[in-house]
């Protein structure tokens, strides 16, 4: 492919009085994962359904495979895969039939179908339920079968909206084994998550949507290092002084253990940035009983980032 895969310049949404995107700009090379971080009401769902072409948007544009979502919507599903939130396989047929006719769906043959449903089928762990009518799997398989369907075909882009919540860490580990393969093929990944593990252990750019607007991007260890490339843990002597150093810190909190009277805020990790902090929280060296200095996770960068007063509310 030619350019990026995806292109987003501008896109805005509301529903009602409700700002969903207030302006979201985003560029994806081919051929890599790309992830979309946020807290539930960020825009992550609206972003990719207007990037699917199931939304239109208010304002603004976007390409995917070099193709408008508006104005191109059939050329842009006809190189799309989408793995929604939620499984939805055909209850009635069994999980080969499924998977057999996603694939011809997306243009394989015959024997190509049944090859690559036999593939799906072991490398999701449902070989021995394939016969099966789906209606009668576990919600844990039906969302491997889901996964497996949305990977059935040969798509260029592949949207993956939270496509692992709820599987238990041996599904997990397949989709992030089968998503590696798909990159080394050439496919583009689009990701949503709310685990920041599988962001880190998957995406080579990272962008953290808060608010409906991008308010960071760049690679994972590019963010550790922009919001903190370490962690002061401050572990206080009693609960009046966690709750002065919390109201001192204020927003620059970016981990809370109320239980153990402990604190988390980013640094540079040198000394005086350290002593510093000590001396803003603690000025009468009385409050600390001890601290300590941790690498920044992407679990910092996210709650520094995405720290909220209102509850969220369209995803």
């Amino acid at each position: 492919m030619d350019g990026p895969a995806i292109e987003a310049a501008g896109l805005a949404k509301s529903y009602g009085k409700l700002a969903v995107l207030t302006g979201v700009d985003l560029r994806v090379p081919a051929g890599s994962v790309y992830c979309l971080l946020g807290p539930n009401g960020a825009g992550k769902t609206t972003t990719v359904r207007i990037l699917t072409t199931l939304t239109r948007p208010d304002r603004g544009t976007a390409r995917v495979a070099g193709h408008d979502v508006v104005r191109e919507r059939h050329l842009v599903r006809r190189a799309i895969s989408l793995t929604g939130q939620y499984a939805a396989v055909d209850a009635l047929q069994t999980g080969a039939e499924n998977l057999r006719m996603m694939a011809r769906l997306s243009g394989l043959s015959r024997r190509d179908a049944r090859r690559r449903a036999d593939e799906l089928l072991e490398r999701f762990d449902l070989t021995g339920a394939a016969h099966r009518r789906a209606g009668t799997y576990s919600g844990g398989m039906r969302r491997r079968l889901d996964l497996a369907a949305g990977l059935a075909g040969r798509a260029s882009v592949i949207f993956l909206d939270e496509p692992t919540t709820g599987l238990d860490l041996t599904s997990r580990q397949a989709m992030w084994d089968m998503v590696d393969g798909l990159v080394g093929s050439g496919t583009t990944v689009f990701l949503t998550t709310q685990y920041l593990e599988e962001a880190d252990r998957l995406a080579a750019r990272i962008a953290v949507v808060d608010h409906g607007r991008v308010v960071a991007e760049g690679t994972p260890a590019e963010l550790k290092a922009r919001f903190g490339d370490q962690r002061l843990d401050l572990d206080l002597a009693g609960r009046d002084a966690f709750d002065a150093a919390a109201a001192r810190l204020g927003a620059r909190v970016v981990q809370r253990d109320e239980a153990r009277l402990t604190l988390g805020v980013t640094t540079d990790g040198s000394a005086a940035h350290v002593r510093s902090v000590l001396a803003e929280v603690d000025p009468a060296g009385t409050g600390v009983r001890r601290f300590s200095l941790h690498s920044a996770t992407l679990d910092d960068v996210f709650l520094s980032l995405t720290a909220r007063k209102e509850p969220a509310g369209v995803r």
